[in-house]
């Protein structure tokens, strides 16, 4: 009798993390992740070649990931997350900062593509005898790892694995969709058009928390796939403090990051002297010669509530004054929600989610794209300037524990950053299975 492949992985598995008390040597996980979306059409008196269109439109976005992870030595882990995805965005990814769905990258398209996510080391050096257990989780072995410890980080992952963590808005897979609640709006992190990077991170945990820094490669040009190597001259660095706090009874965190990036970028203000001094619209691509450095800083806040609820919130500033280089056009963002589980209502396996967001630009970025000008996703011709709005609500039901389903509605108020567009609605339904 023959055995089936998937019953073969299924018992790798359960073996690999069957002996909770010991440190996993491997394991296998798995995700797959579809979003479809429904946009209504809105109230769209002009456009221009990056709006988002007024037209009804429809779209979608399939991921799927395995992820395998050894232990080579007793204190070191090696990971690989072959990915593939397949997607069709709303309006060509064109026309807002805040994006409805954190699963469509810059790369994605209606043909499915298989790539490395992910090839890194983890190294934990332990600093003391008391120790603490790690459960395994995509990327991560379960470990007992010492309370206080460094842990260092090399290879091909996402910024976002290690920095701007929030337990209640981090993972568009199950949490909140919108870009910029997924992370801040204005953290231009190092990324290519996919979302990943080369680089190197390292923690000092200590007592629940935590300081880390980071250096990570930038794309050659801005949003796209190819990275620069040149590490040393073009990069990413960021650097976050974390420490737990307690309100009551109820635990919360803290988190304190800045960011630098250094590249070949334009600068707005230049984009708008040489179209003064042509009588031509601003053109970043005609500015793009020097290297220039971007900066910013924010602050993030999650806070338990009660056995069943949790709020965060997330504030950050970037100094505007260059081109969006590998995330959103965002200088300035905000954001705050709360999420619910279904304790309360006979459901506990349920989640119910509510949060608010505000990206906003600096005034060369605003004056350029009320000139006429492009930036890589805005471009309405012209721009009557109010601050991008979102609200997203979510509810997520979970039959079995490795199945969620849900159901996500969002509202963007002046998409663009226009007051003369939308407001714009979506409809979206995700189904996340994890083994």
């Amino acid at each position: 009798m023959k055995t089936s492949v998937l019953a073969i992985v299924a018992a790798s598995c359960l073996a690999a993390g069957a002996r909770a008390d010991e440190p996993e040597d491997w394991n296998l996980k798995a995700q797959a992740t579809y979003v479809w979306q429904l946009k209504p059409p809105l109230t769209s008196p002009y456009s221009g070649p990056h709006s988002l269109s007024g037209e009804r439109e429809k779209s979608y976005s399939l991921t799927a990931t395995v992820a395998v992870g050894w232990r080579v030595a007793p204190h070191t882990e090696v990971y690989l997350d072959p990915e593939v995805a397949q997607g069709v965005p709303l309006s060509g990814l064109l026309g807002l900062a805040g994006f409805t769905n954190g699963e469509l990258a810059r790369t994605s398209g209606p043909e499915l593509t298989l790539y490395r996510a992910r090839l890194f080391v983890r190294h934990v050096i332990g600093l003391s005898d008391e120790q603490e257990e790690v459960e395994a989780s995509l990327n991560q072995l379960g470990s007992r790892y010492a309370k206080q410890r460094l842990v260092l980080t090399a290879g091909n992952l996402s910024v976002l694995d290690v920095f701007d963590a929030n337990a209640y808005s981090h993972d568009p897979r199950t949490q909140f969709m919108n870009w910029t609640l997924m992370t801040h709006g204005a953290y231009d992190y190092a990324a290519d058009a996919r979302g990943y990077s080369w680089g190197l991170a390292v923690e000092y945990i200590a007592d629940g928390w935590a300081l880390r820094g980071g250096r990570f490669a930038q794309p050659r040009e801005p949003n796209q796939l190819p990275l620069d190597p040149r590490i040393g001259a073009h990069f990413g660095d960021q650097l976050e403090l974390e420490r737990p706090f307690r309100l009551g009874e109820q635990a919360g965190v803290a988190r304190l990051l800045m960011f630098r990036n250094r590249a070949v970028m334009s600068r707005y203000d230049d984009a708008l002297a040489l179209a003064a001094a042509t009588a031509t619209l601003p053109d970043l691509d005609a500015v793009r010669t020097t290297e220039h450095t971007k900066v910013g800083v924010g602050v993030n806040v999650e806070q338990r509530v009660s056995g069943s609820a949790g709020v965060f919130a997330r504030a950050m500033w970037a100094d505007g004054k260059t081109e969006t280089y590998a995330f959103t056009e965002a200088d300035r963002s905000a954001s705050a929600g709360v999420s619910v589980t279904g304790a309360g209502w006979g459901r506990a396996a349920d989640t119910v989610g509510f949060a608010l967001a505000q990206n906003m630009l600096s005034s060369g970025h605003r004056q350029m794209l009320a000139l006429g000008g492009q930036t890589f996703f805005l471009g309405d011709g012209r721009l009557n300037y109010r601050p991008e709005r979102i609200v997203e609500a979510y509810y997520a039901i979970s039959p079995m524990r490795q199945l969620s389903l849900s159901l996500d509605l969002q509202r963007i108020a002046n998409p663009g950053y226009n007051a003369d567009r939308g407001p714009a609605s979506f409809i979206g339904a995700r189904v996340h299975v994890e083994l």
